[in-house]
């Protein structure tokens, strides 16, 4: 496995991982993008609309028989970048539901000479949200369902993702994998432990917004955000912390 800014060459296990290098309070280092196989080759979020990275992407390419560009969601620092590089190749893009010029659906195979891809849906940090398994290297490349640093993600925006996200999780570890490769962040060489750092903090979450609500009936996001966070949460992180509660408190009151 390598992994570069620029172009790395070649691997011996048939992955190679570019990083975008949109490092952000979301992205950590950057978006990276995971290529699996040489020749007919498989490219697992293209990442954001950035040209030097479809640049470098296009040359490490160069020599690829067959591409398929597969997105895991919709977010922008993922798929920003697959029409230009579709376009630049003149390949297909798989993803779910209508993130990709084709739906790929739970269980869709997507070969590569690496072995084969297997679409898992797992929404919850977006509705629309697909994690790839690698049998073959007993791998899963997990988008943003886990990041490679830290025990939580970001999980609000549609009603149910809570809940979507906590069975998730579950499903992804049920396939008892050796390796997670997110999307931000280097890959998870413990993924039993990281699945379960993420459950618990997300369960965390949960406790302290169903104590907030007992002893404080009727508050806001905002007045948990507060009592949860304090003083500590970075102002680029307001608004996303209240959506978060948001959906937390949607999850513990139909939970009640």
């Amino acid at each position: 496995m390598t992994v570069g800014r620029t172009s790395p060459g070649r691997s011996s296990d048939g992955l190679r991982i570019l990083n975008a290098g949109n490092r952000g309070l979301f992205t950590l280092d950057g978006t990276r993008t995971h290529l699996v196989g040489h020749r007919e080759v498989a490219v697992i979020d293209p990442g954001p609309h950035d040209p030097i990275h479809v640049a470098v992407l296009i040359d490490e390419l160069r020599d690829a028989s067959r591409v398929r560009v597969l997105l895991t969601h919709g977010h922008d620092d993922h798929a920003g970048a697959a029409r230009p590089l579709a376009e630049a190749l003149g390949c297909d893009v798989l993803g779910p539901g209508d993130t990709g010029t084709r739906p790929l659906r739970d269980a869709g195979l997507v070969p590569t000479d690496a072995g084969d891809l297997v679409a898992i849906s797992t929404p919850g940090h977006a509705e629309q949200h697909l994690c790839y398994s690698w049998p073959a290297r007993s791998a899963v490349f997990v988008g943003d369902l886990l990041l490679g640093e830290g025990d939580t993600t970001w999980v609000a925006g549609y009603s149910g993702c809570v809940e979507d996200y906590l069975d998730s999780l579950r499903r992804v570890q049920a396939l008892a994998p050796e390796m997670l490769y997110p999307a931000h962040g280097p890959p998870l060489d413990r993924p039993n432990e990281a699945i379960e750092r993420f459950r618990a903090h997300r369960l965390h979450r949960i406790d302290q917004v169903v104590r907030g609500l007992r002893e404080t009936p009727g508050a806001d996001a905002g007045a948990l955000v507060d009592r949860i966070y304090g003083p500590s949460l970075p102002a680029g992180m307001v608004r996303a912390a209240v959506a978060s509660v948001e959906a937390l408190i949607e999850y513990a009151k139909a939970h009640d």
